[in-house]
């Protein structure tokens, strides 16, 4: 035998039916950003990974500028993402330290 999760029951209240809605639609948008947030990161780490010192401060760039937008709209907490930027700008600049 499975194990599986009951199925939910449709709210019977219109209030309900519509925040049922409402939570499809915006757990959409979130799992979009948070994809956005991770990806960015990713691309940063993968160029200081490689050594590239041009391109890991040209997405170290766009990297803060992403990570910025979703911390202000709650999706991770502004910590994290204070967090997350310290360090990698840490291996950027050790990156740009052990070129020069």
């Amino acid at each position: 035998m499975m194990a599986t999760k009951p199925k939910k029951k449709n709210p019977r209240l219109a209030s309900g039916r519509k925040r049922a809605r409402q939570n499809i639609k915006l757990n959409a948008a979130n799992s979009s950003l948070r994809s956005k947030y991770r990806t960015a990161i990713k691309n940063v780490e993968k160029a200081v990974l490689a050594g590239d010192k041009a391109k890991a401060t040209e997405l170290f760039a766009k990297m803060q500028a992403v990570v910025d937008t979703i911390a202000d709209k709650g999706i991770f907490h502004k910590n994290k993402a204070a967090r997350d930027k310290s360090r990698l700008s840490a291996k950027v600049k050790a990156l740009a330290a052990a070129a020069a």
